[in-house]
């Protein structure tokens, strides 16, 4: 998995980027903000989500971590796919989409091309009383880092999600370690 990607901007687009980091070209999709933010810029460094599916591996840049993990809580829910993950992202910070969330702001939400009543209406439901203060998790968030360390190991967001919360709900006063335990030994769990 690639985590982070760092090099020369050989190509901005609005929708991707291609970035040269020793000796490839990667191409890497990214939201509107984030091409705003690039525009005149030579060199790049990304946080990056790898998508692999049956037939194509995608990744998805962000320049912050924050981003990142609001763009892997958005994925993680039924429906929410990356294109409007990102269309969400490119509307919103993490922090105005956070306060969306936690308001119930579901209208807000829809405002978001391809983002409907039902899209907003569960991502509300999934999302509010669950994201920390600043819209994304940050280094003290145990749960999101477990989340984070789940899928830099190969699970999806979405069982790594369901796996860290069953976890903290058996072990709360748990630190890091003790929650990848408890999730791992849930994820492999022989049913």
């Amino acid at each position: 998995m690639i985590g982070r990607l760092e090099g020369r901007l050989h190509q901005v687009g609005p929708g991707e980027v291609i970035v040269d980091a020793g000796g490839v070209g990667w191409l890497v999709r990214i939201g509107l903000r984030t091409f705003e933010g690039l525009t005149g810029k030579s060199s790049v460094a990304l946080w990056t989500h790898t998508l692999v599916r049956s037939d194509e591996i995608t990744l998805y840049g962000f320049p912050s971590r924050e981003e990142l993990e609001m763009f892997q809580r958005l994925i993680a829910i039924a429906g929410v796919g990356p294109r409007t993950a990102l269309a969400l992202l490119s509307g919103m910070t993490p922090e105005e989409l956070a306060a969306a969330v936690e308001g119930g702001d579901a209208p807000r939400l829809r405002r978001v091309p391809g983002v409907g009543q039902k899209t907003a209406d569960r991502i509300v439901l999934e999302l509010r009383g669950r994201l920390p203060a600043g819209g994304g998790p940050s280094s003290g968030d145990v749960v999101g880092d477990a989340v984070s360390a789940l899928i830099n190991l190969g699970y999806s967001a979405r069982e790594s999600q369901r796996a860290v919360r069953t976890a903290a709900t058996r072990q709360p006063a748990a630190d890091l370690a003790g929650l990848l335990r408890v999730a791992l030994k849930l994820l492999n769990a022989t049913p």
